[in-house]
């Protein structure tokens, strides 16, 4: 089961089995840029950076495609979307990438990298709150969202929105990146345990310390009970909603696209899987400074479903300066092929923690305009509060 699985998503393999020794932190990918080793024509702005990830751009010019595609080996990008392009998009002025239909974009950045520093992207957080699918390809790309060591090349990324129309520009910004130095063994639960113990690195609601269910990474369960009186404990989107433009913040009424879910009696949902759903964690999460972490996007043996888009978590994630009692992470869920009953504290993922280089300048949180960092159940930053 698990190798069709991984064949039929062979970027999710590696999340399973491949982990790093050390992630850049902010410093040191502001000396890769420096350095020439991540470049632009436009300049790379300062917001861009993040403590341990870049934001990338969307480039001038997005061609919608009839199909996804890896290049492989022996092509370019630019190969593929010649002979699959249907037509192109200008960015230099606001468009709509309509649900349901492949684009390419070339990327503003550009990497040159040296032999022992390698990529990885992931959507941004409000990207996959809004069910858009993206995954970066480079040339001669083997996989989806990996960028060997000592690559040299364009980047571009592709876009599906699943659920909503979206309205995006030149500039726009819907996947990160994260670099890391050398590749070591799977984590290891010891050390994990030690840094609990050490850090607290799980909360409960009431913020209480929590024993993390540590297998392999931390063990996370959806929370189907509510918070804090709220009857409310998720939201399903609407199958027709309006455009959403993505520069727009605090703007939309969130009941023209989404139907709250009520708390259950039952305490479990049936996942349609035609749907797409906004849910929560029970765990009250930490990410310390000195670690950066990735939700694990699938795992075959929790269940017919997905927890829709890895995440990557900051260093500082519900930490702060040491002051916050963790975050929970809300979570993009759909059911495979079939429906799917979920139910309360049903555990749907791991969250791996990887050792950053050296401590970061800057960490996750409001102090540098981070969006989600004291969040309950939260829609994207473009809906009002």
């Amino acid at each position: 089961m698990f190798e069709q699985t991984a064949s039929l998503f062979p970027e999710l393999q590696k999340d399973l089995i491949s982990y790093t020794k050390g992630v850049l932190p902010v410093q040191r990918i502001k000396a890769l840029i420096e350095a020439g080793h991540v470049c632009s024509e436009h300049p790379i702005s300062e917001d861009q950076i993040q403590p341990s990830s870049i934001d990338l751009r969307l480039g001038a010019v997005a061609y919608r495609v009839r199909a996804s595609f890896l290049t492989g080996k022996h092509a370019p990008v630019e190969k593929k979307i010649e002979s699959l392009q249907m037509h192109q998009i200008d960015l230099t002025k606001a468009a709509v990438l309509e649900k349901g239909c492949v684009y390419i974009v070339p990327l503003m950045e550009e990497l040159r990298l040296p032999p022992k520093i390698s990529g990885k992207a992931n959507p941004k957080s409000t990207t996959g709150r809004l069910d858009v699918f993206t995954r970066l390809i480079s040339d001669y790309g083997m996989e989806f969202e990996r960028v060997e060591a000592g690559y040299k090349g364009k980047l571009y990324v592709e876009i599906v929105p699943r659920t909503f129309s979206i309205l995006v520009r030149e500039g726009t910004k819907l996947n990160q990146m994260r670099f890391v130095k050398g590749v070591g063994p799977p984590p290891n639960d010891s050390k994990l345990d030690k840094l609990d113990k050490a850090e607290t690195l799980v909360y409960l609601s009431n913020d209480l310390p929590q024993d993390p269910l540590i297998s392999e990474g931390i063990r996370i369960s959806i929370d189907l009970e509510g918070r804090h009186g709220s009857e409310i404990i998720g939201y399903k989107a609407k199958q027709h909603a309006p455009l959403i433009d993505l520069s727009q913040v605090n703007h939309y009424d969130p009941l023209e696209f989404w139907e709250p879910i009520t708390r259950p009696k039952a305490k479990s949902l049936v996942l349609n899987p035609d749907d797409f759903y906004i849910l929560i964690s029970k765990e009250k999460l930490r990410i310390p400074p000195d670690y950066a972490a990735e939700m694990v996007a699938y795992d075959p043996s929790v269940g017919e479903f997905r927890i829709h888009y890895a995440g990557f978590f900051d260093p500082g994630f519900g930490y702060g300066d040491n002051d916050i009692k963790g975050t929970p992470a809300v979570l993009e869920v759909r059911s495979h092929e079939v429906p799917f009953l979920l139910e309360d504290g049903q555990v749907v993922g791991r969250l791996i923690y990887e050792k950053l280089l050296e401590q970061p300048e800057k960490i996750y949180g409001v102090g540098i305009g981070s969006s989600y960092q004291c969040q309950g159940l939260s829609l994207s930053k473009q809906f009002k509060r």
